[in-house]
Formats: C-alpha cells, sequence, structure tokens
C-alpha cells in the first residue's frame, strides 16, 4: 500500500502546481488580458476566503482516512489466510490451549471471532456459534464506525460550500445597496464567480468522499462475510457428531473442556 501513499503525494504536488501556474483564458492564440495576472490559487483559493481553506482542509484529511482504510480494511489484515491455516493445523493436533493462545494474539478479525469461539467451545457449539456472531457484529460494526467520519465529510461539504455561496451573495448585494448603484457586469460576475467557489469546492470534496465511502462499505461487508464463513467452516469440526470425525492426521476431535 505504499504506492497508495506515493499516488496521494504525486497528486497533491500536481495540484499544488496547477494551482500555481497563470490562469491565462486564451482564444485563438490571444491572451485575455484581465486574467493574466490572476493564478489558480488566488482564484480558486484565497479567493473564496476562509470557507475555501476549510473544505481543503477535508479534503486532506478525506484523502488521509482514505489511505488508512486503505492499509486497514483489507484481506490481509481482516481474513489473513496465514491465521486460518495455522488455527487449522492446531484444531487438527488437538493443540486447543495454543489455538486459543494463538487467535487471542492474532489483531485480525478472523482471530477475534475464533477466539470467542473457542472460549465457549466447552459449553456447547451453539454456544460457539452464539460467541462466532457477536464478536463478528462488534468487530465490523467498529471498521463501518470508521467509515463514517468519511461519509459526515461527504454530506457536509456541500452545505459548508452553500454557506459560502450564501455568504457571498450577501456581501454583493450588500455592496451593492452601499453604492446605491448597480455596478457593471463584470465587477459583478467576478462577484459571483467568487461566490460560487466555495460551491464548487464544497462538492469538490463531497464526491470523492462519499465514493469512497461506498467503496469501503462494500469492501467491509464482503470481507466480513468471508470471515463468517472461514470461520464456521474452522470451528465445523466442533459441530455435534463431529467428534467422531477423523482429522487429517487421523486423531478424533473432540471440543476442548470448559476452562
Amino acid at each position: 500500500m505504499m504506492r497508495v501513499i506515493y499516488l496521494t503525494g504525486f497528486l497533491v504536488i500536481v495540484l499544488l502546481m496547477f494551482f500555481a501556474l497563470p490562469a491565462q483564458a486564451q482564444t485563438d492564440g490571444v491572451v485575455a488580458v484581465d486574467t493574466a495576472d490572476i493564478n489558480y490559487f488566488d482564484f480558486f483559493v484565497r479567493k473564496g476566503g476562509p470557507i475555501t481553506f476549510v473544505l481543503i482542509g477535508l479534503s486532506v484529511v478525506t484523502m488521509a482516512l482514505t489511505v488508512e482504510h486503505a492499509l486497514s480494511i483489507r484481506r490481509a489484515t481482516i481474513v489473513p489466510p496465514e491465521a486460518a491455516r495455522q488455527t487449522r493445523l492446531l484444531i487438527d493436533d488437538q493443540k486447543y490451549l495454543e489455538a486459543i493462545q494463538f487467535t487471542a494474539e492474532d489483531p485480525s478479525m478472523l482471530g477475534a471471532v475464533l477466539h470467542a469461539g473457542l472460549l465457549e467451545a466447552g459449553n456447547g457449539f451453539a454456544a460457539m456459534e452464539r460467541a462466532l456472531e457477536d464478536t463478528l457484529d462488534e468487530r465490523s460494526a467498529k471498521l463501518f464506525r470508521k467509515t463514517e467520519y468519511v461519509n459526515i465529510i461527504g454530506n457536509i461539504s456541500p452545505m459548508i460550500g452553500l454557506l459560502g455561496t450564501v455568504t457571498g451573495m450577501i456581501l454583493l448585494f450588500a455592496e451593492i445597496h452601499a453604492a446605491d448603484a448597480f455596478p457593471g457586469a463584470r465587477i459583478v460576475a467576478d462577484r459571483i464567480a467568487i461566490a460560487l467557489i466555495t460551491t464548487f469546492w464544497g462538492l469538490a470534496v463531497a464526491i470523492p468522499a462519499l465514493s469512497i465511502y461506498a467503496v469501503f462499505r462494500n469492501r467491509i461487508d464482503v470481507l466480513t462475510a468471508e470471515c463468517a464463513l472461514a470461520a464456521e467452516h474452522l470451528l465445523s469440526v466442533f459441530k455435534p457428531g463431529a467428534d467422531t470425525a477423523k482429522s487429517a492426521g487421523g486423531r478424533a476431535i473432540r471440543p476442548p473442556a470448559a476452562t
């Protein structure tokens, strides 16, 4: 996932370079005089006022959360194949205490679910299933709560942008009222453009944030289902009647006694 961090840094540099370039409008090779001395940073950031900086800050937070979620919400950290294989080997060898210790030290969701189920093995398979489901619900809820911050940013950003637009329009009409005259079309267009900048930033932050939120919500759903299936498969040897079944090593599988 270092590529994600490098890509994020590269995009930030590209955006900074883009805003630093002069905003020269050209039509048929003719440079517009009015915009020759204006750069994108001045027009799209500074003229938008404090609300623009708030929205840019929210975009940086969104990028940071995206990188963090990409590192933590993935198959290798939720349903690691190595943890499943090691737990299977310990159960097949009837090393139940070692399996409990191994799953207790495993930070993944699968490890937590298996640990809760193994602790209830002495109380019957039904108790193991309840512990598995409760732990699965708890861990998935934590992941969903993590992604809610991106969802909040995606929902409030357009409203913050609209607040800036309304504020800009109020200031424009206040200027007209103070001057007791309607300014020229160029001045009005410039003031309205500045007011709409905050709406632009609100949408520019909200659209990626809501898209990222949907992606990670779907990823959590998929990985949670995989974790449930993997845990049920690993603990299926403790089902009633499974004590007569033979493991890969030829020994009978019996639930550990309650501790």
